[in-house]
């Protein structure tokens, strides 16, 4: 009885197992065709006005990345060569934290 119960059980986990399958499947193929169809509508769309199909694109500058990370670092290395006092007096942390001359039990040393 026991091999009974546990061959059904298999069975019944691996129909399960292909029907979660086989519905992941179906909702991919359903997406895809859904882009198709859309795709093929603007495709349509643009030969009956006369205007040439603009492609799907995305819009992203690799130099954007690059300039948000070497200014970045340009401001905090310039933070670092400023005196200790003109430091705290910038509305950024350039540095300096807040509240820091309240610490009594460090010794503070030069950043490196």
């Amino acid at each position: 009885m026991n091999d009974f119960v546990a061959a059904v059980l298999r069975w019944a986990l691996r129909v399960l197992v292909v029907a979660m399958g086989l519905v992941v499947f179906l909702s991919l193929l359903v997406a895809v065709l859904v882009l198709g169809a859309v795709w093929a509508l603007r495709a349509a769309w643009a030969r009956l006005t006369g205007r040439p199909a603009a492609p799907w694109v995305m819009r992203v500058d690799p130099r954007t990345g690059f300039r948000t990370v070497f200014a970045t670092s340009q401001r905090w290395s310039s933070a670092a060569e400023r005196p200790a006092s003109s430091a705290a007096a910038s509305p950024r942390r350039g540095g300096v934290l807040p509240g820091a001359a309240e610490v009594t039990d460090v010794e503070a040393r030069d950043v490196r």
